[in-house]
């Protein structure tokens, strides 16, 4: 048995011993805290620490005999070699939504078992479904116990790093405006409070920004807004002097990051209280004042910030020019350094991530990342969320023959980018070219589509797969989510999948979301070619009586390597498509550039 496989059984034992102390019978461990963020900071990683398992979702379970780690297809490859020799068992689920742990869980414990969660972490809705399903099995639910604290000694504090403002011009709204339309919005619902946990709400609705969530330029915080003020809980320390002046002129007082629970406990008699069901956990439902009213509905700024103003647009668009720029120079440093002799063995995956973030740099208003880095060569790149390691990285060989997926992206102050590329390496097999085109034709399908303002965003999907499903071929991910302005990478509420409708998921103007089909080969290759879109309005008929439409306008500037391309597989409206792109990315990053980046986009912009 390994260091690092020792490691994660004698974690797994700590959480055992702390269960059998407090006399429980298994612990739920889901990716989360108490903003219920995708991203976590390191105190509020503890699946990964227990488990070893580093995807950004997933589930453990651990009973006093038994553990198991609930994870989707984006990462079932990934988890079987991190949970190897661990003891964990692998439960495949087929969605990051699916519930299989509640079905485990029921056929696992014996009746008159109990159930440990934190219930600060855990999602208001996600513990209705959890107790009705435990009390349906005889199993009680204890949401009042941190078993995690007590076999994580070692747990890391919460994070320090300082909050500052997003400014004019990039933050086109004022702070003052934004309040505005969220007390507009609670006092439709009669609402006198609303609480706020999600970071990315936080941060838009204030004109915030920080550091405490890696790639996600957020802060820990929560916030309670009445009709005339509003109170942002956040750690001592993390907001200085000047800038609490300047959101005092705005009604909006500090306090200590801890003390939310006692504001909600101390609420007025005659208060009702807006939350979002999905983006509160159960631990401060609970800390609301018994004498309170609550009101159930999506947080007002969850639809508000999806929507992106015309000016916001056009800095994204600058945003996107200059990240379409930085990656010219990396693939026209990137295709050179191949040729090159003397680099042979010397560029691995950890090489593209080095200097395509080295390129973006030196970009106008370049933040950092919005993501880690998916470069993956070959087999590598059939893993949808792979990430190289010091520990474990693939040298780009141009001998193999094969594929390069780099899926990354930029956070810029006028902008988030999110970009997946796929490029030949050496001489690529024809069965690689028919699965590269295949996903193309899936972009470019969902990329042209029209449809009417307020169509339900999950509607959209059979658009991408369509091209595939001809073929016998799918893919187990969403085809698009939601990126915010200077914000999450993922953010909702659209979401282009396979996921149950809601209708808060209708697609207005100024939503961007992702365009990014693919099809993975597990041991052999990935394919994945994604752009981001706007929503605008789409021409349509004078007096056609249907109402209003959408078309996406593709915000994304970079090539899309033609070389891949089986071209008896395109009809010539897609073949049209695809050279007025080219044209628009030439014509949009030429400015930009010079040099050897300028020559490299030249070529890999002619039309087919």
């Amino acid at each position: 048995m390994d260091n690092r496989t020792s490691i994660f059984r004698l974690r797994i034992e700590r959480l055992r011993d702390a269960l059998q102390a407090r006399q429980l019978d298994a612990v739920l461990v889901p990716s989360s805290d108490p903003h219920l963020s995708e991203y976590l900071p390191e105190h509020w990683q503890a699946r990964q620490w227990f488990s070893g398992f580093t995807g950004s979702m997933g589930t453990l379970v651990v009973t006093t005999s038994e553990a198991a780690v609930f994870a989707d297809s984006r990462y079932w490859t990934q988890a079987e070699n991190e949970l190897g020799g661990s003891g964990i068992e692998l439960v495949r689920i087929p969605t990051g939504a699916g519930n299989q742990h509640v079905d485990w869980l029921k056929d696992h414990l014996p009746r008159g078992a109990s159930l440990a969660v934190d219930g600060r972490v855990l999602g208001l809705a996600a513990a209705e479904a959890l107790r009705r399903a435990m009390e349906s099995a005889g199993i009680a639910l204890r949401s009042d116990i941190d078993v995690i604290d007590a076999a994580w000694p070692e747990r890391p504090a919460l994070p320090t790093a300082p909050v500052y403002e997003h400014r004019p011009p990039h933050a086109a709204t004022a702070r003052s405006a934004k309040l505005g339309q969220v007390r507009q919005a609670m006092a439709e619902r009669g609402a006198s409070h609303h609480l706020v946990s999600t970071l990315d709400d936080l941060a838009w609705l204030f004109n915030l920004r920080g550091a405490d969530v890696g790639f996600n330029p957020v802060f820990l915080a929560h916030a309670l807004i009445d009709a005339d003020s509003a109170t942002l809980f956040v750690g001592a320390g993390k907001v200085d002097a000047a800038l609490q002046q300047t959101l005092a002129a705005d009604g909006v007082r500090i306090a200590d990051y801890h003390t939310a629970a006692a504001a909600l406990a101390a609420l007025p008699a005659a208060s009702t209280v807006l939350i979002d069901p999905k983006r509160v956990t159960l631990g401060l439902r609970q800390q609301i004042a018994a004498h309170a009213s609550v009101v159930e509905a999506i947080n007002p700024s969850t639809l508000l910030k999806s929507r992106k103003t015309s000016a916001e647009a056009a800095f994204i668009r600058e945003a996107m020019a200059q990240d379409g720029a930085a990656m010219c120079e990396f693939y026209a440093w990137f295709e050179q350094a191949l040729a090159d002799p003397a680099q042979r063995g010397r560029i691995t995956e950890l090489t593209v991530d080095e200097r395509l973030t080295a390129a973006r740099a030196k970009r106008p208003g370049f933040v950092g990342p919005s993501f880690a880095t998916i470069a993956g060569f070959g087999a590598n790149g059939a893993m949808p969320h792979y990430r190289a390691t010091e520990q474990s990285h693939a040298v780009i060989d141009v001998d193999v023959g094969t594929l390069l997926l780099i899926d990354s992206g930029g956070q810029y102050l006028g902008g988030t980018t999110d970009i997946t590329r796929v490029w030949p390496i050496g001489s690529v097999s024809a069965e690689q070219k028919r699965d590269y085109t295949l996903v193309l034709k899936g972009t470019m399908a969902l990329s042209r589509a029209k449809f009417p303002r307020g169509t339900l965003s999950p509607m959209l999907d059979t658009l991408a797969r369509a091209p595939l499903w001809q073929e016998g071929l799918d893919f187990g991910h969403g085809t698009g989510h939601g990126v915010g302005y200077f914000l999450n990478v993922h953010e909702g509420p659209q979401s282009i999948s396979r996921t149950i409708a809601e209708p808060q998921m209708a697609m207005e103007p100024g939503m961007i979301t992702s365009v990014e089909p693919g099809v993975y080969r597990p041991g052999s290759w990935g394919v994945r070619i994604e752009n981001l879109v706007l929503n605008v309005p789409a021409q349509t008929a004078e007096g056609s009586g249907f109402g209003e439409f959408l078309e996406f306008e593709t915000l994304t500037m970079c090539p899309i390597d033609t070389r891949c391309i089986e071209r008896s597989l395109l009809r010539a409206d897609e073949v049209d498509w695809l050279n007025r792109y080219h044209q628009t990315v030439r014509e949009r990053l030429s400015p930009l550039l010079d040099g050897d980046a300028l020559a490299w986009l030249v070529e890999r912009t002619a039309a087919i």
